[in-house]
């Protein structure tokens, strides 16, 4: 008896992770779909908040379907929203853990928001996975070696500043 709480527990961890990893290699809803799709007409036409909307319709229509998570992640780093971003990378990294998008996306955005060091552990973590010459891994060392946007626009600052 006093067993159970635990075995209650255990039993939905169990089944939640069986229900996410059986979601992860498969098409999204066909209505989600067509959202995703809208969502990327959207931001390709410089629609953001459009975008955004399509992705959470879809989201909403297919809770299941990971990748609607990385075009949110997406979106939010183009808006600037890279806490928003870091929290969508990691959502898609909870339910794919070896989703290099992900990763990768998520070391930008930490880079961006100045934290270096954490994406370096996600630079070694995509090494270990996928090796130095994966797209992802390369992205992210290039991102990392750039370093901060902020602190590249105070360095040409000081740097013009110095030079009069």
């Amino acid at each position: 008896m006093r067993f159970a709480p635990a075995a209650a527990a255990l039993s939905l961890f169990l089944a939640t992770t069986a229900s996410v990893i059986s979601a992860q290699d498969r098409a999204p809803d066909p209505r989600a779909a067509s959202l995703i799709a809208q969502g990327e007409r959207a931001l390709a036409s410089g629609d953001t908040q459009g975008a955004i909307d399509a992705y959470e319709a879809a989201l909403a229509v297919d809770p299941g379907y990971t990748p609607v998570f990385l075009e949110l992640a997406e979106v939010a780093r183009t808006e600037g929203l890279q806490g928003k971003a870091i929290k969508y990378y990691r959502e898609a990294l909870a339910r794919d853990p070896g989703n290099f998008a992900a990763i990768s996306g998520e070391g930008a955005a930490l880079v961006e928001k100045g934290a270096l060091e954490k994406a370096k552990r996600n630079l070694a973590r995509l090494q270990n996975l996928c090796g130095d010459a994966c797209p992802e891994t390369l992205s992210l060392a290039v991102t990392i070696e750039a370093g901060p946007p902020a602190l590249l626009a105070a360095d040409t600052a000081d740097t013009a500043g110095a030079s009069n």
